[in-house]
């Protein structure tokens, strides 16, 4: 009997021996000797069986990071460090999949592929970045803190990308693209001095006639 693993297993077998999806779930499923009302059990299209290995990876790595006795401990950015090198040491795993359904995307913009882990992403980086808000360790800035998920959405396409086309030894360069790339933007996030003049600016705006009382 047909699995949701023994299904996505046999389509990443396909697609990395044929290049391509099967033709037709009809073909895929007498491939694989089984009936064809059992993938439409599973899946409704190949898309969808794509979609759920993305999705499975990064339940996957939530659940490992999340059962750490440290976790707790970490700051946002710390935890944002420890889901990128868990997302993308789990990644290799499944390398020659993800640089096909990476590869074979044209769309501007979030692939169709990566919709659905996308949504549990954004669950993640919006319950980090809350806890560093609540805690100040982020800046809560008007407007732009909604934002932050997208930022680190960016990062992580950024991430994804840089690794598909690293060829150092055990991929080196990606996880320095990670922690470089994790730093500045929660850099970004956090207080500076543009933060400090912008009070400022503001606290004169709200006070312009104190120089007139003053006499200057």
């Amino acid at each position: 009997m047909a699995t949701t693993e023994s299904i996505q297993k046999a389509y990443i077998d396909y697609v990395l021996t044929e290049g391509q999806q099967p033709k037709s779930v009809y073909v895929f499923a007498k491939r694989n000797k089984m009936a064809e009302e059992e993938f439409y059990r599973y899946f409704g299209s190949f898309d969808a069986v794509e979609q759920s290995v993305w999705t499975d990876l990064m339940q996957k790595t939530l659940n490992e990071i999340r059962s750490q006795e440290i976790w707790s401990q970490y700051s946002a950015r710390e935890k944002a460090l420890s889901f990128f090198y868990s997302f993308f040491e789990l990644l290799k795993g499944n390398r020659s999949f993800a640089v096909y359904s990476v590869k074979k995307q044209r769309s501007i913009g979030t692939p169709k592929v990566l919709e659905p882990a996308k949504e549990i992403f954004e669950e993640f980086a919006n319950s980090i970045l809350n806890e560093g808000l609540e805690s100040a360790e982020l800046s809560d800035r008007k407007f732009f803190s909604k934002r932050y998920k997208d930022a680190l959405w960016v990062q992580f396409g950024f991430v994804l990308n840089f690794w598909i086309n690293d060829d150092s030894a055990g991929f080196e360069k990606t996880d320095e693209a990670i922690e470089k790339g994790i730093n500045v933007t929660f850099d970004l996030f956090q207080r500076s001095p543009l933060d400090n003049l912008f009070e400022y600016g503001k606290f004169l705006a709200k006070n312009g006639g104190l120089k007139e009382k003053m006499g200057f």
